[in-house]
């Protein structure tokens, strides 16, 4: 049996008995200074929104634990989950929390630093073929990059199984020799598109390309299945640009998903300050590293300290101090009425997941459910709740399984 856990006033209660809610109702979810105190927001709703009225009272359940240091969680079909391990293993766990053997076939990739084993989605048609995409820090010549593969799936009886076909469909560019701001997330959109976030590598000598539609870095791209370029992207035509490219000017976007419309949002991680909510259109610059909120870590201006430009888009929400954003999923389940169209964030700073309510594409309000370590990855279940995967640094990893607790 696995231990429940009650999420009361801030902090994770084993075995207690009483659940008291989890947020005060009236003030606002951030109060610590920030740490661009005289940088001012272009609209008033574009940073530290007040709560809701009202906040569930939640369990949260262990599912699985002692688990490698996990990036991703997928749900199957039936109800298992299909996990990443940043290691670079793909593991398959039963709905007890039976963690099955490693998967073979997979690819080598490159785990020091923010590299490793990163996102895993599956095929649209996973149903029918069994395939499924997974992103990763590839090893290359001269460093590595974020690459992009497909496989076909095959589950044996032991709870463990292989990867077959496997194929890179996809590579950023260029390659670059460092250990940070991979991305990566992949979301499928509503024709099959699949979106792929990536990061721009930190170093100040490479960021820069986030500006630069010849060169991967900082990018959202559009492909289809086979690595193309998606038909209609907005720089398919241009001399000189990547065709793949479907958005620019970003930093390192770890939290990725549809809403109920099927349009993509993102959550990338600023410097000191400025992590971004945006929700990339295309052939949109979104202004890293010259038009941003936030510091470097030395506590300089980044560039000239401009946060706006015409030539630029303002991110919908942004967040100083940080919330170090990854995993991201949309709630459209049962369990939770009150976060219905809400878009739940993992906080790895934080280590809460932050629950962003919209209105009209803006956030009407934001509120946090505690979890008492960082949160890598977020889902909801077939049944409704809300599964988190933790993580203490660089080491293991649980599957929280959230739900109402009255």
């Amino acid at each position: 049996m696995k231990p429940t856990i009650l999420v009361t006033a801030g902090v994770l209660l084993v075995g207690a008995a009483l659940v008291l809610p989890v947020h005060a109702q009236t003030a606002p979810v951030e109060t610590r200074p920030a740490n661009a105190a005289d940088q001012q927001p272009e609209a008033a709703d574009q940073t530290r929104a007040p709560q809701p009225g009202s906040s569930p009272d939640i369990a949260a359940q262990v599912v699985a634990t002692d688990l490698p240091q996990l990036w991703s969680l997928e749900f199957l079909p039936d109800g298992r989950m299909l996990v990443t391990a940043k290691a670079g293993a793909m593991h398959v766990i039963s709905m007890d929390g039976t963690v099955g053997p490693g998967l073979s076939g997979l690819p080598k990739v490159d785990a020091a630093g923010q590299g490793g084993l990163l996102d895993v989605a599956l095929a649209p048609d996973f149903a029918d073929t069994n395939r499924i995409f997974f992103s990763f820090a590839e090893p290359r010549d001269g460093g590595n990059g974020t690459s992009v593969a497909s496989a076909t799936l095959a589950l044996d009886e032991n709870g463990g199984g292989s990867l077959s076909d496997v194929a890179v469909i996809f590579r950023q560019t260029p390659t670059f020799d460092g250990r940070s701001h991979f991305g990566s997330r992949l979301v499928f959109g509503l024709e099959g598109e699949l979106f792929v976030t990536v990061g721009e590598r930190s170093d100040a000598a490479v960021r820069v390309q986030a500006q630069d539609l010849s060169s991967g870095l900082g990018k959202t791209f559009r492909i289809d299945q086979s690595g193309a370029a998606w038909p209609g992207n907005p720089f398919l035509d241009q001399a000189g640009a990547l065709p793949e490219i479907w958005s620019y000017g970003h930093r390192n976007m770890q939290s990725a998903a549809l809403d109920g419309e099927g349009r993509l949002w993102t959550v990338e991680h600023g410097p000191r300050g400025g992590d971004e909510l945006n929700r990339p259109e295309a052939g949109r610059n979104y202004g890293w590293p010259e038009v941003t909120y936030g510091i470097e870590y030395s506590g300089a201006p980044i560039g000239d300290g401009v946060t706006a430009t015409e030539a630029t888009e303002q991110p919908v929400y942004f967040w100083d101090p940080v919330i170090a954003p990854s995993g991201m999923a949309f709630y459209d389940g049962t369990e939770f009425p009150e976060w219905e169209n809400a878009f739940l964030i993992g906080g790895l700073v934080t280590r809460d997941i932050v629950v962003v309510h919209l209105e009209n594409d803006r956030v009407a309000f934001e509120e946090r459910v505690p979890v008492g370590a960082r949160v890598r990855d977020v889902k909801v279940g077939p049944d409704g709740a809300i599964y988190a995967v933790t993580e203490s640094r660089g080491g293991p990893s649980e599957i929280l399984r959230l739900s109402r607790a009255d």
